[in-house]
């Protein structure tokens, strides 16, 4: 896929790999990158990236009827970076559920609605790819981000779906598997972390190399590694962090 003149579109653009993505997209020759959040006040920082080329834009994936309403404001784009998500740590026996219909509310649901809302513009464009932000906890799960790894499980399964759904219709679609990446979401976690922009700067490369699962980071390609060997022991790994 190529990025040179590319229509993007971005969620959760305001701030961490979200922002990062949009600069690496930019550096690669996007033509336009559309930076989508909830709130618009807060992608000023992203718009300064390049105020011809990078257009905010209010997107809160959990909304159904605003989601339906984009593709009319962004009739252009040809490659969607569902990067929008949120975390909340807690054992699987002990989260509310309400706490879990949130996490799978923009983890799951909202990949889902923004895929749904854009295959059709993307398609219609000639084709083009859909990126999902996945994790690395998505293949093994660490107990203390139970709803958080059970959201992005679920969302590697509808990408895989996503797939082969659209393989005849000249969309790609990517699942990105980052390890723990140094951004507010994981502010309070000590451990060793990738640079935000390193990572998107990969996930492109990614994206252009055609790879359908990237892992952009040491830590994420070399689990992945092991997991391939002997995903129980990766399994009992994760269980005691």
């Amino acid at each position: 896929m190529k990025i040179q003149s590319s229509i993007a579109l971005v969620t959760g653009a305001n701030r961490g790999i979200g922002h990062e993505l949009v600069k690496a997209l930019l550096w690669a020759g996007a033509g336009k990158v559309y930076a989508g959040a909830r709130r618009l006040e807060s992608l000023d920082a992203t718009k300064a990236l390049d105020p011809r080329r990078v257009v905010p834009i209010k997107i809160d994936v959990t909304d159904v009827d605003l989601v339906a309403a984009l593709p009319s404001k962004a009739s252009d784009v040809t490659i969607l970076v569902n990067n929008a998500g949120v975390l909340n740590f807690g054992p699987i026996l002990d989260t509310p559920f309400e706490a879990i219909d949130r996490i799978f509310a923009t983890n799951f649901h909202g990949k889902l609605n923004m895929a749904r809302a854009f295959a059709p513009v993307i398609e219609t464009n000639g084709g083009g790819a859909i990126v999902n932000i996945l994790t690395l906890l998505a293949l093994a799960s660490m107990p203390s981000l139970s709803a958080y790894n059970a959201s992005k499980a679920a969302a590697w399964s509808m990408t895989q779906s996503l797939r082969a759904g659209l393989a005849d219709r000249g969309i790609a679609v990517h699942g990105v598997f980052p390890g723990a990446v140094d951004t507010d979401m994981l502010a309070d976690v000590e451990m060793p972390k990738a640079i935000p922009a390193d990572v998107a700067t990969a996930i492109v490369a990614g994206i252009v190399a055609g790879q359908e699962d990237i892992f952009p980071d040491q830590m994420s390609s070399g689990l992945y590694q092991e997991w391939r060997l002997d995903h129980k022991a990766v399994e009992r790994q994760f269980a005691t962090m």
